[in-house]
């Protein structure tokens, strides 16, 4: 019989920093083989002062070795925030760090972070709580950076630039407190919480800017040009994590296999840390093979490893550690897929394959309820998240969460009233 590794702290916890550096390290270097010192410098810039509202993909606007060395500052920051604030390595700290890295090629930037982290430290300070609790969030919440960008480099206000700062350190004043209640609206069906905090937010945050007259510009940057270079890179990372979960965990290769298949009985549904219940070393082999099927995903329907679809990868890879397996993402990618063949919008563009790889959001629904669940939530999330993002004008990056939460929303209470014995639980050993 299978049993769950006792709840404690992981031993690999005190490996984390290096790792992450070390990450970073490996960014540069690869930043330095694709690119020129130059022209890495000259398209940081152009990422700095760019709008970065959706798609603003960083290898199409300012070079993969630009893109590849904000990546690398802004996990670099992001460590350093979480150092500090002395929060705990946990599964919630590996889906934070997948989600930057992430989400750090294609929107989030080493300019549009620092308001909103300023202004959730703000936060903790006013609510009286340390920011460790809250220094997750804050760094999630930075989903709005297109705000403070767009805003500060917009021409149509006279105090733009204080204005987009403003508005960055109002919006991670307020995302904290409001995702908690926005958690308990999804009842753990949606594990991009944050954004669907940052999506009512924006829905807020836009009329009111477009009354002043400001608007974000329409972009739609994708690059297609480095998809051997980034998918090897995805390929070989997804390879190492895996190796390195199995051999190189400090436990022996049988027990980390067994530790795996227990995590493959979870359901997902969050609060949920797969680090704290099975192990290091069974969530870095989970972190490789759920990498591989996003890479196997995409080469399916014929799409690109861009910065968006390498940042999709990063983050269901990050949130390996807090809910997503390969038996619970697999019926929602595959619903996505569905609903593309057969409501005539095409999985191969560019939305579409990003909607696919992030609408794993919705395991919870997949693991609680069963696959058929699973492949109704995907086949719905694929066709609203592709209406909703007109919403918010883009500045929402975690477009995908948002969407998913208004899927959360709606299907619980149908699949519990309906079929109340479907819903399973976690329980102990993840049976």
């Amino acid at each position: 019989m299978l049993t769950r590794t006792p709840e404690r702290k992981p031993p690999l916890c005190k490996n984390m920093l290096p790792l992450g550096l070390g990450y970073c390290a490996l960014l540069l270097l690869l930043a330095l083989i694709l690119d020129t010192p130059a022209h890495i410098w000259t398209g940081l810039l152009t990422i700095l002062t760019s709008q970065s509202v959706l798609i603003t993909d960083y290898v199409a606007l300012g070079g993969v070795g630009a893109a590849l060395v904000n990546s690398a500052l802004v996990v670099l920051s992001s460590l350093a925030v979480l150092c500090l604030a002395g929060s705990d390595w946990n599964g919630g700290t590996l889906s934070t760090l997948g989600l930057i890295a992430g989400f750090s090629l294609f929107g989030k930037n080493f300019f549009n972070i620092w308001p909103i982290i300023l202004g959730s430290f703000l936060s903790a300070k006013v609510r009286r709580v340390p920011f460790s609790s809250c220094a997750n969030a804050g760094l999630m919440a930075t989903t709005l950076g297109p705000l403070v960008s767009f805003v500060c480099f917009s021409q149509n206000h006279p105090y733009h630039p204080i204005l987009g700062l403003f508005l960055g350190v109002l919006a991670g004043f307020i995302v904290p407190p409001l995702s908690q209640r926005t958690f308990q609206l999804q009842n753990g069906m949606n594990l991009y919480n944050i954004g669907f905090a940052c999506g009512l937010t924006a829905m807020i945050f836009m009329p009111v800017l477009h009354a002043m007259g400001i608007d974000p510009a329409p972009v739609s940057f994708w690059s297609e040009a480095y998809t051997l270079p980034l998918g090897v890179f995805a390929l070989g990372l997804s390879l190492f994590f895996a190796a390195a979960g199995l051999f190189f965990s400090g436990k022996p290769f049988r027990e980390v296999w067994q530790n795996y298949r227990c995590l493959l009985k979870e359901t997902g549904r969050t609060p949920c840390d797969f680090l704290a219940r099975h192990g290091g070393g069974a969530v870095l082999l989970n972190m490789g093979i759920n990498g591989l099927l996003c890479i196997g995903y995409l080469l399916l329907i014929g799409g690109d490893v861009s910065g968006p679809t390498l940042g999709c990868i990063l983050t269901v890879m990050g949130f390996s550690a807090g809910g997503k397996h390969a038996r619970n993402i697999l019926p929602i990618m595959l619903g996505v897929a569905l609903g593309g063949l057969t409501l005539q919008w095409d999985p191969s563009a560019p939305a579409s394959q990003m909607a696919a790889l992030f609408g794993t959001t919705l395991v919870p629904v997949s693991g609680c309820f069963g696959p058929a669940a699973g492949l109704l939530a995907g086949f719905l999330h694929g066709s609203v998240v592709l209406r909703t993002g007109g919403f918010v004008g883009g500045v929402n990056l975690y477009n995908n969460g948002f969407s998913g939460g208004l899927v959360a929303i709606f299907l619980f209470p149908i699949l519990t009233g309906f079929f109340p014995n479907l819903c399973r639980q976690d329980l102990p050993g993840g049976t």
